[in-house]
C-alpha cells in the first residue's frame, strides 16, 4: 500500500526502514526533506513467535523469528509502489540506505544465501533470523556476562556491566550450545541490515553501529580477544575472525552501489548509491537536526530507544552500549532503552479490554486505543491509586534483566481498565525517567528531550505524561517517518554533493532534519504528584529489580516446567 504525499521536484533519496512486523520505503527530495511518497509492506511470516512457518513445529518460549525472503519481498513491492505513486524517475533518484531493528541476526552461507533458505535446513529454527526481541539466549547471556566479570573484561563497563540477551553473541552461543550443525554450517553469522546492505550491492560492508552496540566491537580494541571467546567455549576462539568479520565502515559511508539484479527487482537505476546501513533508533538522530551532546532522542513504538550524544566517555550502569561514532561521527553516542511500549499497550488491549468497551468505540467510529485513551485523559494524576512496571518484556535499561515480568499494584473491584491503561502509559515514563537520572548521575548530560515514532506523533495523552513525569520540555519530530528520513540522509551522504547529495550527514542535517514548532512543557501540578509516584516505582524496581525478591524468576521458571511437562 503507498501514500502519496506531494509531487516534488528535483533529486531523491530512499530511506528503507525494516521494522518488527513491515518494511516501509520512503521516498524524501534530498533539498527539503520533504516526503514525496511512502509504502509499507507487511511480512508475509510476521514474527515467529510460537510456530514454525509449518504452522505445527512449536517453537520454545522466548523465542522471536523471521523468515528473511520477506524483506527481499518488501524491496520488490515498496520501492516500484513510491516511484509509481511520486512519480519520479528513477533518474532523479540519486541514492538510498536501509536500518533495521537490531541486534537481529541470521546465519549465511559463503554465497550470502541464508541457511533457512536452503532444503536441507528449512526446517531447524536456529537457521532462520533471530528477531531483536529473542530472548531464549539468557542463559548464555548470563554466562558471557559472569565470564566477562571473573576475568575483568574492560569492555563489559562499556555496555552497562552486562551484554543481553538480545545481542549477537549471546545469540550465536545459543546455536552453539543448541544447534551445533548450524553454527558449523554457518560460513558468516551477520546482522540482517548489513546482510541487505549485502544482497543489494554484492559488497559486505558491516556498519560500526550494530557492530559496537551489538557485537562487543570497539574503534580502538576491536572485538574481545581469542582468550575471551575460548572461555566461553573453546569452539568460539576463532569466532571473530571465522564467522564475522574485521571489517567495519563507518556511518554515513557507501556500501556500494545498486547491483543489475537489485535494480530489476526494484525499479531503480542500476549503480544508485547505497550506503551503509545502521539501526532503526541510530539513525533517527539526525533526522531530527540533532548533531550536538545533551540531546536525547526517544524513538517510540513498541518499543523505546533512547539516544544522546556526548563528548567523553562514561560509564553509565546498565547502559546498552556506549560506541565511538556509534550515531554520529565525532561523538560517543549512548544507548539505552525500554523493551515494551507499544507492545505493552497493545497486550492490554488485546487480552484486558472488556466488551462493551470495545463496542462503544466501533460504535463511535474511533480505535479502541483512543476510546480508552479518552477515558484515562479524564483521571487525575494519582486517581487510579495504580503504580505498574514496566517489564512485560523484561528489562532492557538499567537492570539489563530479560527475566523480569510485569506488575500492577493498587488493583480494587472498582478499578476500571482505563485506569490500568494509564498506570502502563506511566510506568513506560516512570522507566524512561529512570534512564535519564541514571545518565546524569553518571555524568552524561540530558539537557533537551526529543520524541519520533508513530506513539510520540499520535499520542498527545502520553506524551504529555512523559513531560510531566520527567519534568522536561519534549520537542517532536516534524516528520511522520523520522526513522526512514535517517536513512533517506545516509543516502544522500553516500550520493555525495555532487549527485545532488551531501558531503557529510551534519550538513544533510541542515537542510533536510524536521521538528515541529510546538512542543510539550511539564504541567507544574502533574509534575508534583509524579514525583510521589515515581518515588513508589522506584522503591518497587529496586525491590523486584535488584534482588529485594525474585518472584518474577521463580514465577518464570515454573512456568517454564511446567509447559515442559
Amino acid at each position: 500500500m503507498a501514500e502519496r504525499v506531494i509531487l516534488l521536484s528535483g533529486k531523491y533519496s530512499l530511506g528503507i526502514d525494516f521494522g518488527t512486523l513491515s518494511g516501509r520505503a520512503v521516498l524524501v527530495e534530498t533539498d527539503t526533506g520533504n516526503i514525496a511518497a511512502t509504502a509499507v509492506k507487511d511480512y508475509t511470516h510476521g514474527v515467529m513467535d510460537e510456530y514454525m512457518p509449518d504452522g505445527k513445529t512449536k517453537l520454545e518460549p522466548d523465542w522471536a523469528l523471521e523468515y528473511p525472503g520477506d524483506y527481499i519481498e518488501a524491496l520488490g513491492e515498496t520501492i516500484p509502489a513510491v516511484l509509481r505513486e511520486s512519480g519520479v524517475s528513477p533518474d532523479d533518484v540519486i541514492g538510498m540506505a536501509i536500518d533495521f531493528t537490531a541486534c537481529t541476526i541470521l546465519p549465511i552461507d559463503k554465497d550470502g544465501t541464508p541457511l533457512c533458505m536452503k532444503d536441507e535446513f528449512k526446517n531447524e529454527p536456529h537457521a532462520y533470523v533471530k528477531l531483536w526481541k529473542h530472548h531464549a539466549a539468557q542463559p548464555e547471556a548470563n554466562r558471557l556476562n559472569e565470564i566477562a566479570a571473573a576475568r575483568g573484561e574492560a569492555f563489559l563497563k562499556r555496555y552497562g556491566g552486562k551484554i543481553s540477551s538480545e545481542w549477537m553473541i549471546p545469540k550465536i552461543m545459543q546455536i552453539l550450545d543448541e544447534a551445533p550443525g548450524i553454527y558449523d554450517a554457518a560460513d558468516r553469522f551477520i546482522e540482517v541490515t548489513d546482510w541487505m546492505s549485502l544482497k543489494l550491492t554484492r559488497n559486505e560492508r558491516r556498519n560500526s553501529c550494530t557492530a559496537g552496540y551489538k557485537a562487543i566491537w570497539n574503534k580502538r580494541e576491536g572485538y574481545p580477544s581469542k582468550e575471551f571467546f575460548k572461555a566461553l567455549d573453546p569452539r568460539l576462539k576463532n569466532l571473530a575472525d571465522e564467522k564475522l568479520s574485521r571489517d567495519i565502515y563507518p556511518l554515513g559511508g557507501k556500501a556500494g552501489e545498486l547491483t543489475a539484479e537489485m535494480a530489476r527487482l526494484t525499479g531503480l537505476n542500476e549503480g544508485t548509491a547505497v550506503g551503509i546501513s545502521n539501526v532503526d533508533a541510530h539513525v533517527a538522530v539526525p533526522s531530527l537536526g540533532i548533531t550536538e551532546a545533551g540531546k536525547m532522542l526517544m524513538i517510540m513504538g513498541t518499543s523505546t530507544c533512547h539516544m544522546v550524544l556526548g563528548t567523553e566517555e562514561k560509564i553509565v550502569p546498565g547502559m546498552c552500549g556506549v560506541v565511538e561514532d556509534g550515531i554520529l561521527p565525532g561523538f560517543y553516542g549512548y544507548e539505552a532503552g525500554q523493551s515494551c511500549v507499544g507492545d505493552h499497550f497493545q497486550w492490554f488491549v488485546d487480552n484486558c479490554v472488556p466488551a462493551a468497551y470495545t463496542e462503544e468505540a466501533k460504535r463511535r467510529g474511533i480505535s479502541i486505543h483512543k476510546h480508552l485513551r479518552e477515558k484515562a485523559s479524564a483521571l487525575k494524576v494519582g486517581e487510579s491509586g495504580l503504580v505498574a512496571l514496566d517489564w512485560w518484556n523484561g528489562n532492557r535499561s538499567v537492570l539489563v534483566d530479560v527475566d523480569l515480568t510485569g506488575l500492577v499494584i493498587g488493583c480494587t473491584l472498582l478499578t476500571k481498565p482505563e485506569e490500568i491503561y494509564r498506570a502502563l502509559i506511566e510506568a513506560t515514563a516512570y522507566g524512561t525517567n529512570m534512564i535519564i537520572e541514571t545518565f546524569e548521575k553518571s555524568g552524561v548530560a540530558v539537557k533537551e528531550l526529543y520524541a519520533c515514532g508513530g506513539i510520540a506523533e499520535k499520542d498527545e495523552m502520553m506524551m504529555q505524561i512523559y513531560s510531566d513525569v520527567t519534568n522536561r520540555e519534549i520537542r517532536i519530530s516534524g516528520s511522520p517517518q523520522a526513522v526512514a528520513l535517517g536513512s533517506a540522509m545516509s543516502g544522500a551522504v553516500a550520493a555525495g554533493r555532487a549527485n545532488g547529495g551531501y558531503d557529510s550527514i551534519f550538513e544533510a542535517a541542515k537542510h533536510m532534519a524536521k521538528v515541529r514548532e510546538a512542543y510539550y512543557k511539564p504541567i507544574p501540578e502533574n509534575v508534583k504528584v509524579y514525583r510521589k509516584l515515581y518515588e513508589e516505582y522506584k522503591l518497587l524496581h529496586d525491590y523486584f529489580g535488584r534482588g529485594g525478591n525474585d518472584v518474577m524468576k521463580r514465577l518464570k521458571k515454573i512456568k517454564a516446567e511446567a509447559r515442559k511437562n
